[in-house]
């Protein structure tokens, strides 16, 4: 079963956020070894998530994972995110859908917050 990996952004009217967000997906596709990759947003962002999705089965995902990049789980993946992926299934019936936890309470979040506060720090 060939996996494709959406990595789903809230999106923003600053074009520069949305291109930080599309430089991370790129980082991590490197990183991962994943081939199928897309960055995709809630809104103000292209493309949106079932864009990202269709892109995805073009290419032969027959599995999608979905990455939200969100510090917490808010409305927007508590109720938005779960009616969005039903949305598309139904739009791809056959793929299997599954949506990771969002950022909150991965370990490497202390870290990252050290790295920042010693940068002005040093």
């Amino acid at each position: 079963m060939r996996t494709g990996v959406a990595i789903f952004a809230h999106g923003s009217a600053v074009e520069s956020a949305n291109e930080a967000v599309r430089e991370v997906v790129r980082q991590f596709q490197a990183l991962s070894g994943f081939e199928l990759v897309e960055p995709s947003f809630l809104e103000l962002g292209q493309p949106p998530l079932a864009g990202a999705v269709g892109i995805l089965v073009e290419r032969g995902a027959e599995h999608v994972v979905v990455v939200p990049y969100f510090l917490t789980l808010g409305k927007h993946l508590k109720r938005d995110l779960p009616r969005i992926v039903q949305e598309i299934a139904g739009i791809h019936p056959g793929v299997k859908f599954t949506i990771t936890p969002p950022l909150d309470g991965h370990p490497a979040l202390a870290r990252i917050l050290l790295d920042r506060a010693n940068e002005v720090i040093s």
